[in-house]
C-alpha cells in the first residue's frame, strides 16, 4: 500500500461526512431548532466562534464533523429544541444528511459526464457452468453481449436486470465470437441453482480501450514471444482486442498452444507468436508484461447530461443495492467489509491500479463513498438516523404517542455500542489484511 495515495481518503471522507452534517444544520435552522454546535472535524476543539447561539468551531480530527441540536439528548421541551418540533420536521432533519450526500452524489456524476465524456463497458461470458441454459444456447468463454432483446448492452447491470425480467421466457441474446455476430435464444432460469444465476454464467465487464506494452521483464513469457514497450495490442489470433479483458479472454482460452498477437509497433502492424501456458495467472497480466489502458470516452452533449446522470446514477445505486442485500444476507464476509483503514488501503490500491487520470479515480471513489454513507445511514439501526427515523415512524403509527426519550435513548446506545464494537472488529480485520501484504482487490 501506498502511504501517501492511502491519505487521499482523508479529506474525501471529511469531505462527505461534512456534507452529510451540513444537511443536518439547514434542516434545523429551518425548522426552527437551535443549533448549539456545528463543528467541523471531530473533537477536541481546536477553534470556535459564536454567532448567535450557535458554536462554529474547528476540531483535532479532520474527518468529517457534527451537529449537536438542543432536545437531541430529549432533555429540552423548549420552544426552539428538538423535541418539540412536528413528526415530519424531525424526520426531515434526520433524513436531510443522507439527502445531501445522495445530491453531492448526482452533481458530481453530472461533473464527471460533462467534462469526461460516456464510457461503455463491453460484457464478456467468463464461465459456463455445464447444463445450464447458457451452455444449452452454445454460449462459450469470451462471448461479448452485444444486445438481449433487441435491447444494446453496455454493462453487466444490464445483463442481469434484461435475464431477471425475462426469467422463464424465451429471450434472444445476441453475441459477438471473435468477430463473428451469433443470434442465440436462451430462457433464463427462474429458480437458478445457488451460485449460478438465471443464466449460468460467469460475467465480466471492462471499459472501451487501447492496450499499450509499458515494461517488459526479461524473464516474462511476454519477452519470449518478443514483445516491446511502447506496443499496442491489437488483435489475438485475428480477433480484434477492444478492451484488457478482451486480450486476457483470448489468451486464457488458447491455454496450451500459440496465439498470434498482432501488435502496432511504431506505426507498423508487426505479428507476435506466444505459446501460452496451460496454468495462466487469474490475478496478473497472462504474458507477464506490464499493460497500461487508454479509456475511450464519447462526449455528451450538455442537453443530453441530465439523462445520462440519471441512467448512471440508477445503475450505480442498482449496484449498490446488490452489495447491500449481501451484506444484510449475511453473504459477505467482514474480510470484504473495509473501516477507515481499509478504506485507505482499497483507495490506495485503486489509485495504483486506475487507468484514468487521478481526479477522474477520486472523483469516482467520492461518488461511490457518499451514496455508501447516504444508504448506509438510512439503515433502520439504532444510533443510525435510519434508527432514528424508525422511531419517528412508530409515533405516526401510534398516532402521535412519542417512544418516552429515556427508553429510546437507551435504545440508540445499545446500538452505539455494538456499532463500535463492530468497527473495532473490521479495524482488526484492516490492519490484519495490511500486516499479512493482502490485496483488498483480490
Amino acid at each position: 500500500m501506498t502511504f501517501l495515495n492511502a491519505l487521499w481518503i482523508v479529506p474525501i471522507l471529511g469531505i462527505l461526512i461534512f456534507i452529510h452534517e451540513l444537511g443536518h444544520f439547514v434542516m434545523a435552522r429551518r425548522a426552527g431548532v437551535r443549533v448549539e454546535e456545528f463543528g467541523f472535524g471531530l473533537p477536541p476543539r481546536i477553534w470556535g466562534v459564536k454567532r448567535g447561539d450557535t458554536i462554529y468551531s474547528i476540531n483535532l480530527l479532520p474527518v468529517g464533523g457534527f451537529v449537536r441540536v438542543l432536545g437531541e439528548d430529549g432533555k429540552s421541551n423548549a420552544h426552539d429544541s428538538m423535541q418539540s418540533k412536528t413528526a415530519g420536521q424531525r424526520a426531515r432533519f434526520l433524513a436531510a444528511g443522507s439527502a445531501m450526500n445522495l445530491i453531492a452524489a448526482v452533481v458530481l456524476i453530472a461533473v464527471l459526464i460533462g467534462v469526461q465524456g460516456r464510457s461503455s463497458d463491453n460484457v464478456y461470458v467468463v464461465n459456463v457452468n455445464p447444463g445450464s441454459p447458457a451452455a444449452d444456447a452454445g454460449w462459450q468463454s469470451g462471448d461479448r453481449f452485444l444486445q438481449i432483446n433487441g435491447a444494446t448492452i453496455t454493462s453487466s447491470d444490464e445483463v442481469s436486470r434484461l435475464t431477471t425480467r425475462n426469467a422463464g421466457r424465451a429471450t434472444t441474446v445476441t453475441l459477438d465470437r471473435a468477430g463473428e455476430v451469433i443470434t442465440t435464444t436462451i430462457t433464463p432460469r427462474e429458480n437458478p441453482p445457488a451460485g449460478q444465476g438465471r443464466t449460468g454464467i460467469t460475467l465480466s465487464s471492462a471499459p472501451n480501450a487501447t492496450i499499450h506494452v509499458n515494461t517488459v521483464p526479461s524473464d516474462s513469457l511476454a519477452a519470449q514471444a518478443g514483445f516491446h514497450a511502447g506496443d499496442i495490442i491489437q488483435s489475438v489470433d485475428g480477433q480484434p482486442v477492444p478492451d484488457y479483458l478482451a486480450y486476457a479472454l483470448a489468451l486464457r482460452n488458447r491455454a496450451g498452444g500459440d496465439a498470434q498477437i498482432q501488435v502496432q509497433r511504431d506505426g507498423a502492424p508487426v505479428t507476435l507468436t506466444a505459446a501460452i501456458p496451460t496454468d495462466l495467472p487469474v490475478d496478473r497480466e497472462p504474458l507477464g508484461a506490464d499493460l497500461t489502458q487508454q479509456l475511450h470516452f464519447e462526449r455528451v452533449s450538455p442537453i443530453n447530461i441530465p439523462l445520462e446522470t440519471v441512467r448512471t446514477f440508477g445503475s450505480t445505486m442498482r449496484q449498490m443495492g446488490t452489495g447491500l442485500m449481501s451484506l444484510v444476507r449475511g453473504s459477505t464476509s467482514l474480510g470484504d467489509v473495509a473501516g477507515p483503514i481499509g478504506m485507505g488501503q482499497l483507495t490506495s490500491e485503486i489509485i495504483s491500479r486506475s487507468a484514468m487520470p487521478l481526479w477522474v479515480t477520486l472523483t469516482n471513489l467520492t461518488i461511490i463513498l457518499s451514496l455508501n454513507l447516504a444508504l448506509l445511514n438510512l439503515l433502520p439501526l439504532p444510533a443510525l438516523d435510519g434508527g432514528r427515523l424508525l422511531f419517528v415512524l412508530i409515533e405516526v403509527l401510534r398516532g402521535g404517542k412519542r417512544v418516552p426519550p429515556e427508553k429510546e435513548g437507551v435504545v440508540h446506545f445499545v446500538g452505539l455500542m455494538l456499532l463500535l464494537t463492530a468497527m473495532f472488529l473490521i479495524a482488526f480485520v484492516d490492519i490484519n489484511r495490511i500486516i499479512s501484504g493482502s490485496s483488498f482487490l483480490e
